[in-house]
């Protein structure tokens, strides 16, 4: 039996999604975010050090990270499924957005939504003014413009295909769903990424991601 360690409005979400869409029969282990840090608890460290989500734990064998749990699932229970056939093209475009929803995408929405809430408490309130002029002069200089290069690549990604490795969905589109629903709700989306949208809108629509969310309960970015 698969069981995912499954913590409040995270990432872990996703891997919920692939498991409907192959699927699979699991168990979820529920975890709550603090409502004040809204770190995960230290109750995720007894299943792996670092305490993070996802994690998924199939008999001995437990395995984090996103991308290597969702490559664990498919190549052990796919058969074929969710991923491009061997020594296509439609494979490295596969392995390609599979690795950079993580390395590329993430890392400046990240410190995005660190920017956008460097002026907010904990911050002591006569160090707010200047936090608030940091941040702005950082978001404006460096931030904005590198998320409008990222969602700009991929809007012309998606402008050739409908699915992130080509006219297939795949597991690629799940791992990619997160940054692009992060940003949707950011505000960093507009209308000069119609196919970004229509993705979206599309992924909403297949039922396994909404029996993820029935599975999980929503997931809030705020």
């Amino acid at each position: 039996m698969i069981t995912l360690h499954h913590l409040n409005n995270s990432r872990s979400q996703r891997i919920i999604w692939l498991l409907e869409e192959l699927q699979l029969p699991y168990q979820i282990k529920h975890y709550q975010r603090d409502p004040r840090s809204m770190l995960a608890p230290a109750a995720l460290k007894a299943v792996h050090p670092l305490g993070k989500s996802p994690v998924i734990s199939d008999d001995d064998i437990v395995v984090a990270e996103s991308g290597a749990i969702i490559e664990y699932l498919v190549e052990k229970y796919g058969v074929g499924r969710l991923k491009p056939a061997a020594d296509s093209k439609a494979l490295l475009d596969y392995r390609y957005w599979l690795h950079y929803a993580e390395g590329s995408a993430m890392p400046p929405l990240l410190m995005n939504l660190v920017f956008s809430r460097l002026d907010q408490p904990p911050m002591p309130a006569l160090l707010r003014p200047l936090a608030r002029l940091i941040a702005r002069g950082v978001r404006s200089n460096y931030l904005n413009p590198q998320l409008q290069l990222h969602f700009d690549h991929i809007e012309q990604q998606l402008a050739q295909n409908s699915w992130f490795a080509g006219k297939d969905f795949s597991a690629a589109d799940i791992q990619m769903s997160f940054p692009l629903e992060a940003a949707s709700h950011s505000g960093i989306l507009s209308a000069r990424h119609p196919h970004i949208q229509a993705f979206l809108s599309a992924i909403h629509a297949r039922p396994a991601y909404q029996a993820a969310l029935r599975q999980g309960g929503p997931y809030d970015f705020a």
